[in-house]
């Protein structure tokens, strides 16, 4: 008779080795014969990565997304041509799938680019042959164009349009005007000037304005990560469920919104960890002395939980159902980090820590074509301003974010070029007084003796916030209340899921919502947020301001000195003036990581981390998972 092995035993990732004995001697002893046979050495144990995102993805696409979360596991699938090397302080790009630097030329318009032979797309049946046999697909220049292209075709409503619009990429205004104006589909076949292939493995750009960080903007997997053309017209408008990229990694399992799993690419190429670790910092100098030369990725597969609510997110982290926490939540940041440090309790455990201050801005946007809190008369821009100064961000930082994030004076964020830690002003300014004297001399006043301000034309003024169910949301729309009641202005709250948010931002059917935007490691990207032509995308505010259109324009053709750095104070100067954000914090995050997580660490301008890290097989047996 058979014996029937125990699967469950052989497969799972976290019993120990005593457990499957355990489970073995429960099985009837095996035939004479059969306990002559030799047993095949036992294979290596599946190394799985896991933690937990607090907001859930949208989609796969690098044309159709642009939130974080979408952003970070895309990041992981898709090449660009150049990446941030992983540890390098400061921030320095290498070549990823390109075969070196790109060659520039003097007026930073023209930026020739050698795509690597021998890098090949993961297998999928958008790849079959007439016989129906898989085909091997080699990336080339070819599919850096066209995927390029595909965020000004208008069918797939890029959220990042904007962004690269602002290159000025030479015919590509006339061929999305073609498609928009003519009502027909976009002619991908069609060459143009400012982007096209030289031979199957070089690229041309040519740029309609001086862009001296134009390489760091075409480094972004997420966003200029290499899709092949025959994957987009196999899956047409279900791409979001399907990315086939050359990455690392791709995708396994989905259950949207719930879980998602991550597969190693078994046919990635040979790429090795060679990272260099500033000399301060032990935690990367003890990543490179253990992983210098492994083969990438090293991990087997990843899974990614959404788990909005910080107690089963933290729960999970410390029950070892996670090999990772990303930012302890503020609700365990006095249990987890009590005084800015690891707690003894999980440093005895191997617990240990990663913090850093975030490239990023948590804000709260106001509608500009909202007709309550919209417009750029002076009575709405006092408004606006009245309620920034009445949000006390200070209270903020303690009673909701426990410390761990310090007050915006603008909303460029740390760590980017444009930053200034000296820079002060009323965004990051506190004063009930001054705001009531705003609402007061703007006509903003109490006329029917109720408690609540009405608009200086008498008819009522209520302010709608968009919000989510999650704790942190809960804790944050709190205080907004108690700023607001505080200078009789009546407040509202319209709960629904990020994702939905999202969508009615965009179309800008939303009066305020408070968001988080990073960028980098240029602050150009957090100007965006009020760049015109970015309404809808990065410009959720829907500012249109042209002196600020002028600025951004200006900052964006000069090399970095001291001229550019003019423009852009400027242009943050404006922002604040009209205020169509309040910006309220930088937030400090503290991951924490297992003690058989290998080589875990942050680079805050790197999303693609995941084959960076290694399980330590030996010490997860140890520790009895």
């Amino acid at each position: 008779m058979p014996i029937r092995t125990p699967l469950r035993c052989l497969s799972t990732l976290r019993k120990g080795a005593a457990v499957c004995l355990a489970v073995l001697a429960m099985a009837p002893p095996a035939p004479a014969a059969a306990q002559a046979v030799t047993a095949p050495a036992a294979a290596a144990p599946q190394k799985v990565f896991r933690y937990a995102m607090r907001i859930a993805e949208t989609g796969f696409d690098p044309a159709q997304i642009s939130d974080l979360y979408s952003s970070t596991l895309a990041a992981n699938i898709f090449d660009a041509l150049y990446a941030t090397e992983f540890l390098a302080r400061p921030v320095r790009l290498k070549p990823n799938t390109a075969t070196a630097m790109p060659e520039i030329s003097a007026d930073f318009t023209t930026f020739t680019v050698r795509v690597r032979p021998g890098i090949f797309f993961t297998d999928d049946p958008a790849f079959n042959g007439p016989d129906g046999r898989q085909v091997r697909r080699e990336l080339t220049a070819a599919d850096y164009v066209y995927s390029i292209k595909r965020h000004f075709d208008p069918r797939w409503k890029s959220p990042r349009l904007s962004t690269l619009e602002i290159h000025k990429i030479l015919g590509m205004a006339e061929l999305r005007d073609a498609a928009v104006k003519g009502k027909k589909p976009f002619d991908y076949d069609r060459e143009i000037e400012g982007l096209r292939t030289l031979d199957r493995y070089t690229i041309r750009f040519k740029l309609g304005q001086p862009n001296p960080r134009f390489t760091d903007d075409i480094s972004d997997p997420a966003v200029t990560g290499a899709v092949a053309r025959e994957v987009i017209e196999f899956y047409g408008d279900r791409i979001m469920e399907h990315p086939v990229g050359t990455g690392p990694y791709k995708l396994g399992a989905w259950a949207r919104s719930s879980r998602i799993s991550f597969d190693k690419n078994p046919g990635y190429r040979d790429e090795f960890y060679n990272e260099d670790a500033p000399a301060d910092d032990p935690l990367a100098q003890a990543a490179v002395a253990r992983l210098k030369g492994r083969k990438l990725p090293m991990i087997d597969r990843i899974e990614v939980s959404i788990i909005e609510q910080s107690q089963p997110r933290w729960l999970a982290f410390v029950n070892r159902e996670m090999e990772m926490i990303e930012q302890v939540p503020e609700d365990f940041t006095y249990v987890a980090i009590p005084n800015n440090r690891i707690a003894p309790n999980l440093a005895k455990l191997g617990i240990y820590d990663v913090r850093y201050l975030r490239n990023d801005a948590s804000m709260s946007y106001f509608a500009m074509e909202n007709p309550i809190v919209g417009g750029y008369t002076p009575e709405k821009v006092a408004l606006r301003r009245a309620i920034a100064l009445a949000v006390n961000v200070d209270e903020e930082i303690r009673a909701v974010r426990r410390g761990q994030a310090i007050v915006a004076q603008s909303v460029i964020g740390p760590g980017t070029w444009g930053y200034d830690p000296k820079f002060r002003s009323e965004m990051g300014e506190f004063s009930r007084a001054k705001a009531q004297a705003l609402l007061d001399l703007y006509g903003y006043v109490d006329r029917d003796g109720d408690g609540w301000r009405e608009q200086p034309d008498g008819a009522p003024l209520t302010i709608e916030y968009a919000t989510q169910p999650d704790d942190l949301s809960r804790q944050l729309i709190t205080q907004w209340k108690k700023n607001m009641d505080a200078i009789g202005i009546r407040m509202v709250f319209k709960t629904a899921q990020w994702p939905e948010n999202l969508k009615a931002s965009r179309t800008g059917k939303l009066m305020m919502w408070g968001v988080g935007w990073t960028a980098g490691p240029d602050g150009e990207g957090f100007l965006s947020l009020g760049y015109s032509p970015s309404k809808g995308q990065a410009n959720h505010a829907r500012l249109n301001l042209p002196e600020f259109d002028r600025l951004y324009d200006l900052q964006h053709s000069l090399p970095d000195g001291p001229q550019r750095m003019e423009a852009m104070t400027k242009a943050k100067e404006l922002m604040i003036a009209y205020m169509p954000y309040k910006a309220h914090v930088h937030r400090i995050w503290t991951d924490l990581a297992q003690p058989w997580v290998v080589g875990y660490h942050r680079n805050v301008f790197l999303r693609e981390f995941w084959k960076y890290i290694d399980i330590d097989t030996a010490e997860l047996a140890r520790r009895g998972q």
